[in-house]
């Protein structure tokens, strides 16, 4: 079975067509990269996969389900970091109990924590090394230790399929390396991640499937067939630059994304 599969997926925003024609095929579990310049339809295209966006047009499955027919059984199986700057930080929250909301969002009412409940979130607060902030006030933490809290909350119901949404933006690079070596561990015990952001170079190693994404698919392969200044630059135009030593290195401006 495979994480994700698209055929002629389109998707429009506001009357504006933000995904056209998408058809890809990712395996399961694989760790997958999209880049993209700004309003590619990067963030869409993990909302389309989630089930938050409804194509216009095309199919879409998530680990063999339709998101748009089965959009809860496609979410207890997706885990999910949106980008930083678009979460509200103002509600004074404790880090277990941010984590606690994810695992009680699919119980029914009354949402009774249970010992299981709390072990599970010990365990996911462990896995990116932040158990020690469980009682801290999340409003309080620094840009990386909240970062680190959102994947813990991501992971603690142990979905199939992780998605990051820029998750190296704002944060230092020890939580950097701290991620990288998250996601290479989980796809190592079988779950599928797929990370948008604008820089692979730290991540490159780890790639199985990388995305040129500008609305359609430009490129997809291996890093070495998509880093290319050939492909990049009619995406990007003369803003690229490719360095071929090893690891491969791609610059790419920091412009937010779409």
């Amino acid at each position: 079975m495979n994480s994700v599969e698209a055929s002629g997926l389109t998707v429009r925003l506001n009357g504006f067509e933000a995904l056209s024609n998408v058809t890809l095929s990712l395996n399961h579990p694989s760790f997958t990269v999209i880049i993209g310049p700004n309003g590619a339809g990067k963030t869409t295209l993990l909302k389309t996969i989630l089930g938050l966006l409804k194509p216009q047009s095309g199919n879409i499955r998530v680990m063999g389900l339709d998101p748009t027919k089965e959009p809860q059984k496609v979410r207890l199986m997706v885990g999910y970091v949106p980008q930083r700057d678009r979460i509200s930080f103002f509600v004074p929250m404790k880090v277990k109990d941010v984590v606690m909301m994810s695992r009680l969002a699919w119980k029914r009412p009354p949402r009774w924590v249970t010992e299981h409940d709390e072990a599970a979130v010990k365990e996911a607060l462990r896995i990116v090394g932040a158990e020690d902030l469980a009682n801290r006030m999340f409003n309080e933490l620094s840009g990386g230790q909240q970062q680190r809290v959102l994947i813990a909350r991501a992971i603690v119901s142990e979905p199939k399929l992780l998605l990051l949404d820029e998750p190296f933006n704002g944060i230092d690079v020890m939580t950097q390396h701290e991620i990288m070596n998250l996601i290479a561990s989980l796809r190592k015990n079988g779950v599928s991640v797929i990370m948008v952001t604008h820089d692979v170079s730290d991540v490159i190693d780890l790639i199985d499937n990388l995305v040129l994404l500008y609305r359609s698919i430009v490129a997809i392969g291996k890093p070495e067939d998509v880093l290319r200044e050939d492909v990049l630059k009619n995406v990007y135009g003369n803003r690229i630059r490719v360095y071929s030593n090893e690891p491969c290195l791609m610059f790419v401006p920091r412009d937010s994304h779409g």
